[in-house]
């Protein structure tokens, strides 16, 4: 192997990244740049990344918990903070060594902070307060649903203001972006998140023992039986129809689907534990409540800010979050966004689940502008929960306003 060949394969290795911007980048200039590490351990994935304030994604690293939760049946909370604490160190070391950085040229340290898992949040924190202090870097804290709502920045040209549905296994949030840290929140789950639900119905349909699916996580097991089942079969009232507000709930779906799948046991003969023959029709009726609540309460939402000027027509609808990797929902969010004259847009799939990559890039988007950046750490801590934005839900439903029938408005509804 030549000298040529030899130096390229060992930029591949050091991340293809940081090779491309050693070889460009004007010499003298290269100091210039502002780059910063995310660590994300908000939940179930212990993730980190290295960006710059150019969107370059220089080195990520990212260690999955998935495995582990789906045969214990749901996350537990003190196992999750037990694999982020074996693994952190590590994930961190990775993302720095592929994007060829050191601590020392680092412009600041972000990290998730709030909401999340109490456990898994304190892991990200501590190492991270451990680094800052150790190298003397800036500090800053990342609001989680923050960082899902500003990562269509980095893969899209996207202006303030736009709409954000953020949608995952622990929220549901409906809310305008005006700033990178300024939020109205319209609405939110009033119980249960989307993906909680769809993992619940997942683990009470036993789709672990399903053989197209027993490798795969409960709402993408829902998603792939749906594909090839009749949601026509069962049919499933969408919530809160009698609410004109931007709120959602799932729990009581959730009650309706274990009420559908007990009959079916019944008619079936069979145990809790077996899988029904009409399984993928089940998970289709599911899906597609989920995803018919899901639009409704955004079409609420659009036509509540253009009423109000908070956003002008030919706005944009961005959603993020795991189930927003949904094809099926986002094949409605598309339909409605058309239907309505907004954009819509979605971070790729794998920047939509957690990672280190939408930490990094909050933070990069904060340090720009001088918010949040912390020189002192005194009194940092995390928080379980935490609030997005100013909340004007009650505005949303002081308004009242009444969504047109969808299926008038939107044919994929029909189909």
């Amino acid at each position: 192997m030549n000298s040529i060949a030899k130096s390229l394969l060992k930029s591949v290795k050091h991340g293809r990244a940081a090779w491309l911007r050693s070889s460009s980048a004007p010499s003298g200039k290269e100091h210039l740049r502002k780059l910063v590490l995310g660590i994300e351990t908000s939940c179930d994935d212990t993730g980190a990344a290295v960006v710059d304030d150019g969107g370059n994604i220089l080195g990520e690293a990212l260690h999955c918990q998935k495995e582990v939760h789906i045969q214990a049946g749901g996350i537990i909370p003190v196992v999750a903070q037990q694999l982020h604490r074996e693994n952190i160190e590590r994930v961190v070391k990775e993302a720095l060594g592929v994007g060829g950085v050191s601590v020392d040229e680092l412009a600041a340290i972000a990290t998730t902070v709030k909401p999340g898992l109490a456990l898994s949040l304190e892991v990200g924190l501590q190492y991270s307060l451990d680094l800052v202090d150790r190298y003397q870097k800036p500090f800053i804290p990342i609001h989680h649903m923050e960082a899902h709502a500003l990562t269509v920045r980095l893969t899209h040209h996207v202006e303030f203001p736009f709409l954000v549905l953020l949608l995952s296994g622990g929220h549901c949030i409906l809310a305008v972006a005006q700033g990178v840290s300024d939020f109205l929140l319209l609405g939110q789950s009033i119980d249960i998140a989307p993906g909680d639900m769809l993992d619940k119905v997942a683990r009470r349909l036993s789709l672990r023992k399903h053989p197209e699916c027993h490798s795969m996580a409960g709402g993408k097991a829902i998603e792939h039986l749906a594909q090839t089942g009749n949601r026509q079969q069962h049919s499933f009232r969408p919530p809160m129809q009698q609410y004109r507000n931007c709120d959602f709930s799932f729990s009581g779906l959730q009650n309706l689907v274990n009420k559908a799948i007990m009959q079916k046991e019944k008619e079936e003969g069979i145990q809790e534990g077996e899988i029904l023959s009409c399984v993928k029709d089940i998970a289709a009726a599911v899906q597609h409540a989920v995803a018919v609540h899901i639009i409704q309460r955004t079409y609420r939402a659009m036509l509540f800010c253009i009423k109000n000027s908070i956003l002008s027509k030919n706005a944009t609808l961005v959603a993020s979050g795991g189930v927003a990797s949904n094809q099926y929902i986002r094949k409605g969010l598309q339909t409605l966004a058309d239907a309505n004259d907004f954009a819509f847009l979605c971070p790729p799939p794998r920047l939509c689940t957690d990672n280190g990559v939408m930490i990094a890039w909050n933070g990069i988007e904060r340090l720009r502008r001088g918010l949040g950046v912390l020189h002192s750490t005194d009194g940092v801590r995390y928080e379980p929960k935490a609030p997005l934005g100013t909340d004007i839900s009650k505005r949303v439903e002081e308004d009242s306003i009444k969504v047109p029938k969808l299926k008038k408005k939107i044919r994929w509804l029909a189909s």
